[in-house]
C-alpha cells in the first residue's frame, strides 16, 4: 500500500503534462493486460460506420498504445516539449492544443479512409497527433530555442520540427499509414494554433468549454453573499497584475525571436520559467 501511496501522492504534485504522461503510461499497462478488448472497444476505428457506434473512440484512442517504444517516444517528446510548451503558454492552453490537436488528427484520419481510401485499415491508436501538434506549436512559437541533445550538440527546435514532419510525410508510403496521417494533422493543427495565438485566438478553446460545462454540471455549486463582498476589487487588482505580467511575457518572447534564447538575462529566463510554471 505504501507503494500505491507514494504514487498517488507523485500524480497530485506532478504539473499537467507529467499527469497525462502518468495517465498514458498506467493505460499503457491496461492494454497489455487487455490487448484486444482495449483495441476493439477504445482505439479509433477507420471506418466511419464503426466509429458512428464508439464515438467515444475520437478521444479515447489517444491514450491506448499498443508497443513499448511506441509509448516511449511520444511520452519523452512530451515530457520535454510539453514542459518547455507550458514555459510560454498556460496550462489551459496545454489542454486545449493536447486534445483539440488528437481530435483533429482522428478527424482527418477518418476522412482520408472514408473518402480518400475507401479500403480501410486498422484502428489508430495512440497520442502522435495530439503530441506533435504540441511539439510544432512550440517550435512555430520559438523556432530559434535550442535544445542541446547528447552526442548531437544543440539544436533549434525548427530544425527537429522539420525533420519530424519530413519523417512523417515519408510514412505515407507505408500501407498502414494512420500514424504518419496521425502525425501530419497534428503538426497543421499545431501550426495554426501557435499563429493563432499570437492574434489571441484560443481556437482549441472549445475543449476548455466542455470541460467547464461538465465540471457545472456535475460539481458542487456554492453560494453566499460573504463570498462576492470584494469581488470587485479583486478582479480589478488581479487584472492589472496579469496585463503588467503579459506585456513582460511578450517583451521577452519577442527578444527570443529576434536574438535567440541565449540572449536573455538570467534575471528574464528565471521570470519566465516561473511565469511557466504558475
Amino acid at each position: 500500500m505504501a507503494f500505491i501511496n507514494d504514487i498517488k501522492e507523485a500524480f497530485n504534485k506532478a504539473n499537467i503534462v507529467e499527469k497525462i504522461i502518468y495517465i498514458n503510461v498506467f493505460l499503457f499497462f491496461i492494454t497489455v493486460l487487455l490487448q484486444n478488448f482495449v483495441i476493439n472497444w477504445f482505439a479509433l476505428p477507420a471506418g466511419l460506420n464503426d466509429f458512428i457506434y464508439k464515438p467515444w473512440t475520437l478521444i479515447s484512442f489517444a491514450f491506448i498504445h499498443q508497443g513499448f517504444f511506441h509509448v516511449l517516444s511520444n511520452l519523452l517528446v512530451l515530457y520535454y516539449l510539453g514542459n518547455l510548451f507550458l514555459d510560454f503558454y498556460s496550462k489551459k492552453q496545454f489542454l486545449n492544443c493536447y486534445f483539440s490537436g488528437s481530435v483533429f488528427g482522428g478527424i482527418v484520419f477518418l476522412g482520408y479512409y472514408y473518402f480518400i481510401d475507401t479500403s480501410g485499415a486498422l484502428p489508430l491508436a495512440g497520442a502522435s497527433a495530439a503530441v506533435t501538434a504540441i511539439f510544432i506549436a512550440i517550435a512555430t512559437k520559438i523556432p530559434r530555442y535550442a535544445l542541446q541533445l547528447r552526442f548531437v550538440g544543440s539544436v533549434e527546435l525548427w530544425v527537429m520540427a522539420a525533420i519530424w514532419v519530413v519523417l512523417s510525410i515519408l510514412q505515407i508510403a507505408n500501407p498502414e499509414k494512420g500514424s504518419a496521417i496521425a502525425h501530419i494533422s497534428g503538426a497543421i493543427f499545431g501550426f495554426i494554433y501557435a499563429k493563432q495565438s499570437e492574434k489571441g485566438n484560443d481556437i482549441g478553446k472549445w475543449f476548455e468549454s466542455v470541460v467547464n460545462f461538465f465540471t457545472k454540471a456535475f460539481g458542487t455549486k456554492k453560494s453566499g453573499p460573504l463570498k462576492t463582498v470584494y469581488k470587485s476589487e479583486k478582479r480589478s487588482t488581479s487584472e492589472e497584475v496579469s496585463k503588467t505580467k503579459q506585456r513582460k511575457i511578450n517583451d521577452i518572447l519577442d527578444k527570443i525571436s529576434k536574438s535567440g534564447y541565449e540572449s536573455l538575462s538570467q534575471e528574464e529566463k528565471d521570470f519566465l520559467f516561473r511565469s511557466g510554471k504558475e
